[in-house]
């Protein structure tokens, strides 16, 4: 597994929208599997579950993000799981980071043109 956190001054529904199309537009096997939205007054959430394919690991990888809180104050939580055909222990983990790695560039693209 592989994390990655930051916290954004910006409009939390630009972020939503921006990492979404970003994440489907970064890889040509990348689907969006599930989300979850709820509100409770100003703050929001907005849970996400996207699968992509590994050439490298021959396998499929996910990435799970969340968005949390209110235009102005929004963090950002996402992890990637998969990526291995080891049985007990995990021993291709490129994929995994690959992932993330993508979405790291994803949202420092954000930070540049926002």
């Amino acid at each position: 597994m592989a994390r990655y956190e930051e916290h954004l001054r910006c409009s939390f529904r630009d972020l939503e929208v921006f990492l979404n199309e970003y994440i489907l537009g970064s890889s040509i096997s990348a689907s969006l599997e599930d989300e979850s939205q709820f509100t409770a007054g100003d703050i929001c959430c907005v849970t996400r579950v996207y699968e992509r394919y590994s050439w490298i690991g021959s396998n499929r990888l996910s990435l799970s993000l969340t968005l949390f809180g209110r235009d102005g104050d929004v963090r950002l939580s996402a992890i990637t799981a998969g990526g291995s055909q080891a049985m007990f222990f995990k021993i291709n983990t490129f994929g995994e980071s690959a992932f993330l790695d993508q979405l790291v560039a994803g949202v420092e693209k954000f930070k540049r043109d926002h």
